[in-house]
């Protein structure tokens, strides 16, 4: 019996659910292993071949390469986890959600200090304004 999940068309939200856990679980797995510093260490001198030692899909590798934080949400990954990336490239959370929403840091802090982003736009799919 599939489980109902309103939720799943809110335009541009992937809610971190139990099958986002599962399909993420090597991708997360790797995140965490970026907690010690060997690993990073690792990781930084040649990322493919880190990489390989995780039975993360191509398209979750690819997404790790190219540092694209949306693919990688969207592949599994849980923002809390994926911020072990960000952290080991010196880059500021604001600075990876500002890449999220092709924002700078700059423009991404003054939109939260300001309130978020609007709520034209992202509710669910068919509700009206």
């Amino acid at each position: 019996m599939a489980i109902d999940k309103p939720y799943l068309d809110i335009p541009g939200t992937t809610v971190f659910d139990a099958a986002q856990s599962r399909k993420g679980y090597w991708l997360n797995q790797f995140c965490m292993s970026l907690m010690r510093a060997d690993n990073r260490e690792r990781f930084l001198g040649n990322e493919p071949a880190y990489l390989d030692e995780w039975e993360m899909t191509a398209a979750q590798k690819q997404s790790v390469l190219d540092r694209d934080m949306n693919a990688m949400i969207a592949l599994g990954g849980n923002i809390y986890f994926l911020a072990k990336i960000g952290a080991t490239d010196g880059k500021s959370f604001q600075q990876m959600a500002g890449s999220m929403t092709g924002m700078s840091e700059d423009e991404y802090r003054a939109m939260m200090i300001g309130g978020g982003r609007s709520i034209d736009g992202n509710r669910h799919v068919g509700e009206a304004p």
